[in-house]
């Protein structure tokens, strides 16, 4: 942690990297950063390469100040939540601090800050903030409240101990609006969501015993509901809370007929171990894929389904 301070004091201008389509733990990590970054009077800039990014994030602090365009001038860049160096979305010239907990890392960074046994990258970084003696003011401990709260699966996954809930003790203390992430990150729902979650449920199928779901949303079923491509989400969570389900597989067509696939796990089934099948990647219990165009919905099911059988036990 040493050497990234020196890092972010050498540098003039720094910019924070959310991955492609970020969750609440890669946009609250780069918020709390950008927010230590000020504090320390640094010029910062804050990059992530989708165009359309999820609105129930746009609680977090500074989110007005993602930009899609990679700022040139910048000499450090400081990456969060993204095991994977292509789902950056660019490339990085400058040296690279890669600040991660998805065991799938490949400590791609000229520096890595990579804890496989912290359940969110807000986790490493409220580590590093108390480390280094930064005040954790309520925008910050917001931010790592809201990523913490998402990663967690709203403190119900397995990964959830004593030490999760001691975090998110302290960051309630240290001034986080725990309502606001809540009410935000998984409560606040859109008209086309439900409508979108309806035909997403009425085509679902189980595997394997019915301990597998398997969800697929074509390019007209997300044009016909007008939903956005995250809003998939919802119903993919929901499936794990049928009886018998361990495992949870979305299929999302995108218009370009690329193809994207969505893993969650309730049980000790390894999901990042499929998502490598199609050079992905993630965790236990979350992980996700992209394949490109040329296959159809169908085709990819059946290769998945395949894997999944080969490997639940």
């Amino acid at each position: 942690m040493n050497e990234i301070i020196e890092k972010i004091d050498k540098a003039s201008h720094i910019v924070l990297i959310s991955h492609i389509n970020p969750d609440a733990d890669s946009i609250g990590s780069a918020s709390a950063m950008y927010t230590f970054l000020l504090q320390n009077h640094k010029k910062v800039s804050w990059f992530c390469k989708s165009q359309t990014i999820n609105n129930k994030l746009s609680f977090m602090p500074w989110f007005e100040k993602i930009r899609s365009s990679y700022p040139e001038s910048a000499d450090l860049a400081i990456a969060f939540d993204c095991a994977d160096k292509k789902r950056l979305g660019t490339e990085v010239s400058s040296d690279l601090i890669n600040i991660d907990h998805h065991a799938t890392n490949s400590n791609y960074g000229d520096i890595n800050l990579v804890k496989t046994d912290a359940i969110s990258t807000t986790e490493i970084l409220h580590s590093f903030f108390k480390e280094n003696g930064a005040k954790i003011n309520k925008k910050m401990a917001t931010a790592l409240y809201g990523g913490l709260l998402d990663d967690s699966d709203v403190f119900t996954s397995d990964a959830v101990d004593g030490t999760t809930f001691a975090l998110a003790k302290e960051l309630i203390e240290q001034g986080a609006d725990y309502k606001l992430c809540t009410k935000n990150i998984i409560k606040n729902l859109s008209l086309a969501a439900i409508r979108l979650k309806a035909v997403i449920f009425k085509n679902m199928s189980l595997e394997c015993g019915a301990r597998v779901a398997f969800l697929c949303v074509s390019d007209e079923d997300m044009r016909s509901s007008g939903a956005s491509p995250w809003e998939c989400e919802t119903a993919l969570e929901e499936s794990l809370n049928i009886v018998h389900v361990e495992v949870a597989i979305l299929l999302r067509q995108n218009s370009d007929f690329t193809i994207k696939g969505s893993l969650r796990s309730n049980s000790e089934f390894d999901c990042a171990k499929i998502a490598l099948n199609f050079r992905g990647g993630g965790d236990t219990q979350r992980a996700g894929f992209e394949i490109e165009s040329g296959f159809s919905l169908n085709e990819v099911r059946e290769m998945v389904v395949s894997l999944i059988k080969k490997e639940i036990v």
